[in-house]
């Protein structure tokens, strides 16, 4: 704090850091214990938890891509930096490639890529609890946080149940889904080589991944409305996050057995938002390739088409049309909708749709003359509204710098793919939605890595990530100097 006079005293404010979610969590149990000065002999923090645990998933999936030849059609494995690729884009839940999933892998190494995601969408850490609760055992604050990957919202939400619903909802749903699916595609394809194309493709979408056994990713079902509509609705499950779904399913059960249950800020944002989103993206894509890359279809198609490629664009990664032949309008639009991305605690990436509502919320409250921004009769603190505001600097900051170090990596290559190829793929790589426009192939060695970097910086979260190599105070105390303004505009 500051003093009268001006002088800077220590703040006995509790010390805080950014946890995944991109929340921000005060250290009341973790904190380095007084008198201790070696920054190895800290103890594991969420966030260095939380980001080890990829990193280790990571590691050892390109591993196992490097060094077993039966993981693939023709049993010659990947180099190393195109292992690295490949399991930061399954583990990071992506869906970039720079082989044709399809056919460069045998049956063993897409169920080896599949379990990648799922462990990559869940978290390694959420299972971890998962088997730290059924064996009676109670999770640690740490646990706690890890699991959730954000604070919780709403004081009837039990933490131990939401981590068994987390692994159930996702089980559950992915069965659904590979069964609609199966139904779907037996009667073209096989009911018995159906099976598998169905788990696959219920797996990646609800864990957002994007991954596919078919070489075009889904355009051979782009006049096949009901796949359409099973693959989005499980990518909208995957991205809604497992604190809105445990809410939106107390809310059922109660009302079911006679009793209100009110849904908390968070979840009712997060469900309004990502409605408005699917519907406007919807609209808009369709009215842009009407007359475009959908004209050859049926206009329920092509309506069809418009809603799953608002879905998709959120970190998804599925496409029923080649974006390539789309107009440059569309994949611009594609683009700000794969910054938005999905929800706080989901499978998916992005700025995250509350971080999206709250900036449009501040600019509206602003020109209303508001003193506070309010939503649905709440006010917002003001901690969470600059929270909200500096992830969305940090992320134009990110894309910014990675689209020009891409540039720069692709500078001894005849410069024929353009810029927006080159922004959209490192869009895509930071909000890990696996679109493309067909440049991935085409990376050099090192854009690789710089894609493989962005892909792994997406997933964990920018302040996640710097919070994980953090070291704390011994004291936990932190000092504010004296006050002096700027002038701005």
């Amino acid at each position: 704090m500051v003093t009268p006079g001006g002088v800077a005293v220590a703040a006995s404010t509790p010390s805080t850091t950014a946890m995944p979610g991109s929340q921000l969590f005060r250290h009341h149990r973790w904190d380095v214990p007084t008198g201790q000065t070696s920054a190895w002999r800290q103890p594991i923090t969420p966030p260095q938890m939380f980001v080890g645990s990829f990193f280790l998933l990571v590691l050892a999936g390109t591993v196992v891509l490097r060094t077993v030849p039966a993981l693939y059609a023709n049993g010659q494995p990947l180099g190393w930096v195109d292992s690295l690729f490949t399991a930061t884009s399954a583990v990071c839940v992506t869906g970039l490639i720079v082989v044709d999933t399809a056919t460069h892998f045998s049956w063993a190494g897409q169920a080896f890529l599949l379990l990648l995601i799922q462990l990559g969408g869940l978290g390694m850490l959420s299972l971890t609890s998962l088997i730290i609760v059924a064996l009676g055992k109670r999770l640690s604050v740490r646990s706690e946080m890890v699991t959730v990957g954000s604070p919780v919202v709403n004081p009837d939400i039990d933490i131990k149940r939401l981590t068994v619903d987390i692994v159930r909802f996702t089980l559950l749903l992915e069965a659904v889904g590979a069964v609609l699916l199966w139904l779907q595609w037996g009667p073209r394809l096989g009911y018995r080589e159906a099976v598998w194309h169905a788990i696959f493709h219920s797996v990646s979408a609800f864990c957002n991944a994007g991954f596919s056994t078919f070489s075009d990713s889904l355009v051979g079902w782009q006049a096949a409305p009901l796949s359409l509509v099973t693959v989005g609705l499980l990518v909208i499950g995957g991205g809604l996050g497992f604190l809105t779904m445990e809410e939106c399913y107390l809310k059922v059960v109660k009302r079911i057995r006679g009793r209100s249950y009110r849904l908390s800020l968070h979840s009712r944002l997060v469900l309004a938002t990502t409605l408005w989103l699917i519907i406007g993206g919807g609209v808009l894509f369709t009215v842009l390739e009407w007359r475009g890359v959908l004209s050859s279809l049926p206009w329920w198609d092509r309506l069809c088409n418009g809603l799953f490629m608002s879905v998709t664009a959120r970190t998804a990664g599925f496409n029923s049309i080649d974006y390539a032949a789309a107009g440059e309008s569309t994949n611009f639009a594609t683009m700000l909708l794969m910054m938005v991305g999905g929800s706080p605690g989901s499978t998916a990436g992005g700025l995250k749709t509350t971080t999206f509502a709250l900036i449009g919320l501040v600019a509206w409250s602003k020109l209303r003359g508001q003193e506070t921004t309010v939503f649905a009769s709440r006010s917002i603190p003001e901690d969470t509204l600059k929270r909200a505001t500096g992830l969305l600097v940090v992320a134009v900051g990110i894309v910014v710098v990675g689209t020009l170090l891409l540039l720069i990596c692709q500078s001894q290559r005849p410069q024929t793919d353009g810029f927006l190829k080159y922004s959209f793929e490192a869009v895509s790589a930071v909000n890990t939605v696996g679109l493309s426009l067909g440049v991935t192939a085409d990376l050099t060695p090192l854009s690789r890595l710089l894609v493989a970097s962005l892909m792994f910086f997406g997933r964990v979260g920018p302040l996640t990530l710097v919070a994980a190599f953090v070291v704390l105070r011994p004291d936990g105390h932190r000092f504010r100097l004296a006050y002096e303004d700027v002038t701005v505009g």
